[in-house]
């Protein structure tokens, strides 16, 4: 067995990001003998670099010395298991296991610090910051402190609460389950972008005696960001969270509940009105521009310095301002920081898809306080005393940006093997059975519960997948509730009442069934990140937590599969080729009679425009509002495939008003994007009619708020 035993290790599928064995060098220990004091009194030179060597290994039984090799990318991955559910426990077990033990930190035994001045010189070095957006920012402050150079990548796996800087840079909103060995491949496949980061300078308010200054900390927890510092009504909320947590640490052992905690405060503050006179008690100058008149005009609650898109877990506060605003689409490797007020009623909103009100994109700002006002730093809240903050721009740090596209399947990157159609059963899993048989994939298989097939193209990506398994549910429920005509898999029948269907909760979610061990869960964020193939090659699995076993029934047994097909590439009968042509030729006698006769409003024409999308085009408003009166909501905001135009999209570019009107009306929206990303107002504003581009801005207000006063409302 000799030459298996010399047999040289290749560490396997992650060998380029794992720290090879050959790079740990032992340290020796210091000898105390005679002989050896006596050579250190001779070499007194030596002896001080020894000490030094030993001190800035700081005890470490252990060097690192690389070996340089352009193939590797050395990975470090630091967890803090503290970070929102106390996930990091279970995350860093298994980075143990499949990394070298020696590249793994845990971060509440030790600081960053040490780990990176030991692996300073290694070659291509990359970080995973496994936590919160604290955790990152600990980091890159270290990595400042440091200096070096290159700097290394940063990326990172959401264990926090908000996660806003994971889901600007795709790795989505929580760690839910998904397998160590797909993150490694997203780590050393990600892109490197830039990340600004902005310096906080804070000086006693000088424009107040000493006497007049009022209670609170003489300065902030951190002097950088990454994310956005803010101030106003939703620090108090984060200063109010942040002092409950640490008075009682077991209450916040998970993001749910943590969630639920910012709800009740933000509440509970918004009823003691406690931020109401901020726009009284402030200055604000950005790039020498006083913005403080229009702050107390418009009587501002909140006001937020933001680098990132992301905010409060996920919102996007600064919208999507089109070509005809004054100001351009946020970036966070620009160079400039976006100031937004919100008041309560537009904070509220951000919930449903709302921004504040965009007051300026700058690169220096000039904050005055004249009382205690709560503020907070990337997350990090207190109670600041009456004071002068000078922001300006510290940096920009690297980091990795998770590929939108993933193409590590060798399937993907063959165009010629990917299949034109794919046919494949879907089956829905309850959350009891995943717990219990998650480790057993046979026994899971044997437990779910099949749904029907869906046809798909072979580049089909979960997010689109989503919508047709909607559908599915739909027509399921269609069958339940009475005989309904629908086709099966190689003919068409009535089946009267046959199928019970529970239909799925909104919190359902896709298995990755390709592993070897296990199905994982797939963050419903990172859908558009994921194919149908890379999940599943004939059947896939979905989770639905809100399952009751007691009333699941599947397929009786004998009975065809309900099939429902993609529109590209699947068999059209002569209603529904009928309804096509009716709509197209705008005869809405025809189309009625022909939906009557079991055409489908769900079919879409060869250029893979739906019905909704031809009635918009052609400008028929009495076709368009029977359209939305008989059909699926899914048809509101269904994209052309190849233009990602929705049907708002086409009427904006017809100027056609009156079918825009009937659109918004039934809850079309107003801030999706096509493939070159704009947005209905974005293609009025295109089409030369500035009237219906400010109509459409109008109504995107009102449906966000809903009322003039949410505060009378609430």
């Amino acid at each position: 067995m000799l030459h298996q035993i010399e047999e040289p290790c290749s560490l396997g599928a992650h060998a380029a990001v794992i720290v090879p064995p050959t790079w740990i060098i032992k340290v020796k220990k210091p000898q105390n003998s005679l002989k050896a004091s006596n050579r250190k009194k001779k070499r007194t030179s030596f002896k001080r670099k020894a000490s030094r060597g030993q001190q800035e290994n700081k005890g470490r039984p252990f060097v690192i010395k690389p070996i340089s090799s352009p193939l590797m990318k050395p990975l470090l991955v630091f967890v803090n298991p503290k970070s929102g559910g106390n996930q990091g426990t279970k995350v860093l077990q298994m980075f143990m296991w499949y990394l070298n033990p020696r590249q793994v930190f845990d971060l509440s035994q030790e600081g960053p610090k040490d780990a990176l001045e030991l692996y300073r010189k290694v070659p291509n070095l990359r970080i995973l910051a496994c936590g919160g957006d604290g955790t990152v920012g600990w980091i890159l402050s270290i990595l400042d402190e440091l200096q070096l150079s290159p700097q290394p990548p940063v990326g990172v796996l959401p264990l926090g609460t908000g996660n806003d800087l994971a889901r600007t840079l795709n790795w989505g909103g929580g760690y839910t389950d998904e397998p160590v060995s797909k993150i490694l491949c997203q780590v050393e496949d990600g892109t490197i972008v830039q990340l600004d980061r902005w310096n906080l300078h804070v000086e006693r308010n000088p424009d107040l005696p000493p006497e007049e200054l009022e209670d609170g900390v003489c300065k902030l927890p951190l002097n950088v960001f990454n994310n956005y510092f803010s101030l106003g009504f939703d620090a108090h909320v984060t200063l109010e969270f942040h002092e409950s947590r640490e008075a009682n640490p077991e209450k916040f052992n998970s993001r749910f509940r943590n969630k639920m905690f910012y709800a009740g405060a933000a509440f509970s503050d918004f009823l003691q009105r406690s931020s109401r006179d901020l726009s009284k008690h402030v200055k604000v100058v950005c790039d020498g521009t006083d913005l403080t008149p229009k702050i107390q005009e418009l009587k501002f609650q909140c006001i937020v310095f933001l680098n990132i898109p992301r905010y409060c877990a996920g919102t996007m506060p600064w919208g999507n301002p089109g070509d005809h605003h004054d100001f351009e689409p946020q970036r966070h490797d620009d160079g400039y920081i976006e100031v937004i007020g919100f008041t309560m009623a537009s904070l509220a909103a951000l919930q449903v898809g709302g921004h504040g009100e965009r007051l300026h994109q700058c690169r220096e700002v000039m904050l005055l306080t004249y009382k205690s006002i709560p503020m907070q730093v990337d997350g990090e809240p207190c109670r600041l005393a009456p004071a002068m903050i000078r922001i300006s721009l510290r940096n920009q740090a690297n980091m990795v940006q998770k590929s939108k596209r993933r193409t590590s399947m060798p399937l993907l990157n063959d165009p010629q093997s990917v299949p034109d159609r794919l046919r494949i059963r879907v089956n829905k899993i309850s959350l009891q059975d995943y717990e219990g048989f998650h480790y057993d994939k046979e026994k899971l298989r044997e437990a779910s519960i099949p749904l029907g097939i869906l046809v798909v193209r072979g580049d089909c990506d979960l997010e689109t997948c989503r919508m047709y398994i909607d559908r599915l549910q739909e027509d399921l429920q269609s069958v339940s509730s009475g005989s309904q005509r629908v086709r099966y898999q190689d003919h068409e029948t009535s089946f009267p009442r046959a199928l019970s269907a529970q239909r799925l909760s909104p919190r359902w979610c896709f298995l990755d069934a390709t592993s070897a061990d296990r199905f994982y869960r797939i963050d419903r964020s990172q859908e558009h990140l994921h194919f149908v193939m890379e999940i599943s090659q004939d059947e896939i699995f979905i989770l639905d937590p809100d399952m009751v076993l007691s009333q699941q029934a599947g397929t009786p047994p004998g009975m065809p599969d309900l099939v429902v097909e993609q529109a590209s590439g699947s068999p059209v009968s002569s209603e529904d080729h009928a309804i096509l042509q009716a709509v197209i030729a705008g005869d809405l006698m025809k189309l009625i009679e022909s939906y009557k006769n079991g055409g489908s409003l769900l079919i879409q024409g060869p250029d893979h425009c739906s019905l909704l999308h031809y009635a918009a085009k052609t400008g028929n408003g009495e076709i368009v509002k029977y359209i939305l009166d008989h059909g699926p909501s899914e048809l509101l905001d269904m994209a052309d495939s190849e233009t990602g135009e929705t049907a708002l999209h086409k009427a904006a570019c017809q100027r056609n008003r009156a079918v825009c009107q009937l659109l918004v009306d039934a809850g079309a929206s107003l801030r999706k994007t096509d493939s070159k990303g704009k947005t209905p107002q974005d293609r009025a504003q295109q089409a030369g009619d500035p009237d219906l581009a400010a109509y459409l801005e109008s109504r995107q207000n009102y449906k966000i708020i809903g009322h003039e006063d949410l505060e009378t409302a609430v």
